[in-house]
């Protein structure tokens, strides 16, 4: 025979040791192998599976994250502007209570100034009067002290009373 065909002899035996070969790996080796393979292409499909919901709950947490993140900085920046609004508002009311005290004070300082001016001016007149007592006291007592005299004042008084 030929080196390209094969003899029978060797085509039989070959056939037969396939054949009993394939029994043995029916009998024995086919279902646990399929059974390995099933479970292998089963655990496969649940990684798959769980590796899928996973990602989805990472996409939601992320969301939910992004949401709160906004939520936060739109409440940050609502009490920032209620905050803002509060110090201008008390710093415009301390400077009306700022202005009102200071009125305040402005009018009690002037009355002050004008209740002393007063007891000055008083004081002033009292003393004043005092002193134009003493003085005409004092010349009284000396210009009566003779006709004359007495007669010299009344002329003097009533040249001054024409003057004015």
């Amino acid at each position: 025979m030929g080196l390209i065909t094969p003899g029978l002899g060797l085509i039989f035996w070959s056939a037969l040791g396939f054949l009993i070969v394939l029994f043995i790996l029916t009998k024995f080796a086919w279902k646990p192998i399929l059974a390995a393979l099933n479970e292998r292409e089963k655990s496969i499909e649940d990684a798959i599976k769980s590796a899928e919901i996973a990602r989805n709950e990472m996409s939601n947490l992320k969301a939910e994250n992004e949401r709160i993140i906004h939520e936060a900085k739109i409440e940050r920046d609502k009490m920032l502007l209620e905050a803002s609004e509060t110090a201008k508002q008390m710093i415009e009311t301390a400077k009306v209570a700022a202005q009102k005290e200071g009125a305040i004070m402005l009018e009690n300082a002037k009355a002050a100034i004008e209740t002393e001016k007063q007891a000055a001016l008083e004081d002033v007149k009292v003393q004043v009067g005092i002193l134009s007592l003493a003085v005409a006291e004092k010349l009284l007592k000396r210009n009566f002290a003779s006709d004359a005299a007495q007669q010299q004042l009344i002329e003097e008084l009533v040249k001054d009373i024409k003057l004015n």
